[in-house]
């Protein structure tokens, strides 16, 4: 029998510049878009295999799909899969490890050099004519920070942390980096996490989201770092206590924020953080090259293929 899959929320995978063939060599079914919770059981109710990045899959979901043998999570974070659910019927649940590394640390230094040197701000004024009526050769209207020689502080140390970190010691940077089990990798120093809010300039996030690290960054740690110094969050939004983190923005206890991510997606019109000071907020976009999306998609293909030859990989609930 063939195997039916679907895949119910295709779009911020594939927007229209990749192609499914790969996954629809391995089976029949349908890709949507995306799929509202009260769809799910309607559209994957005769589904082998389904695919989902955002779309919820919960306990009772799961208990009302009887042919739901395997559950693919498009991206790395599995919060949206109830994992007990599965594991209790034997469904495995894979994940896409590693796939976006590379942009991510490239967006960790955008977010960053737009803090520090504030590129689009001159170049819009540049636009506006302002250069051409200068009386100087040159203009600032923020001081411009170089970051040879400043600390970067690594809160998360897998893959990501350690390619952002090689990236900060690329631009000079002296770094330290704190984890949930001691690491060695010279010369990047290792330390708890108080330390480095103390010590940093660029404190960044690089650590999946737990039920005990929900909010930690809040106003007690917040706190503790320079009021020179920059957060930068491009791992899980609720990492973060926002209305803390606005309120040390907008009184000056912090130089500035850039954030890829929020605590809801899309965030709601009065979250704090879209009008506090100095914080820049960009759409949960550092997975997203094209690049990284066609290695998810690989990844994708080949951890259901994987399933249907009976080795099945990158399953996060053995």
């Amino acid at each position: 029998m063939t195997t039916s899959i679907v895949v119910l929320d295709g779009h911020a995978l594939n927007p229209g510049d990749l192609s499914w063939s790969g996954l629809e060599a391995l089976g029949d079914g349908a890709v949507y878009d995306h799929t509202p919770p009260e769809m799910v059981l309607e559209r994957a109710g005769g589904a082998d295999v389904v695919l989902t990045n955002k779309t919820p899959l919960t306990a009772p979901a799961i208990a009302a799909l009887p042919r739901l043998k395997y559950i693919g999570v498009l991206a790395t974070g599995i919060n949206v899969v109830d994992i007990a659910a599965a594991r209790q019927r034997g469904i495995p649940v894979t994940n896409i490890p590693a796939y976006s590394t590379p942009s991510v640390v490239q967006m960790t230094f955008a977010l960053l050099l737009e803090l520090t040197q504030h590129v689009g701000h001159h170049a819009r004024t540049v636009r506006d004519g302002r250069w051409c009526q200068n009386r100087d050769f040159c203009y600032w209207d923020y001081p411009l920070i170089e970051l040879d020689g400043l600390t970067f502080g690594a809160v998360g140390y897998g893959r990501i942390g350690r390619a952002v970190a090689a990236a900060a010691r690329a631009f000079g940077m002296n770094v330290l980096a704190c984890g949930t089990s001691p690491k060695t990798d010279p010369p990047t120093q290792f330390t708890d996490l108080e330390s480095l809010l103390a010590a940093s300039d660029v404190v960044s996030l690089h650590c999946p989201l737990t039920a005990a690290n929900q909010g930690f960054i809040n106003a007690r740690r917040l706190a503790l770092m320079k009021p020179t110094a920059y957060l930068l969050n491009t791992a899980r939004g609720p990492l973060v206590d926002e209305q803390a983190l606005a309120d040390a923005l907008n009184a000056g206890r912090l130089a500035g924020a850039g954030l890829d991510v929020l605590s809801q997606e899309p965030p709601s019109p009065d979250n704090p953080l879209l009008k506090a000071k100095n914080c820049l907020i960009t759409p949960h976009i550092a997975w997203a090259t094209r690049a990284a999306r066609q290695r998810l998609m690989e990844t994708a293909v080949a951890n259901v293929r994987a399933f249907l030859a009976g080795q099945p990989v990158n399953v996060v609930n053995p």
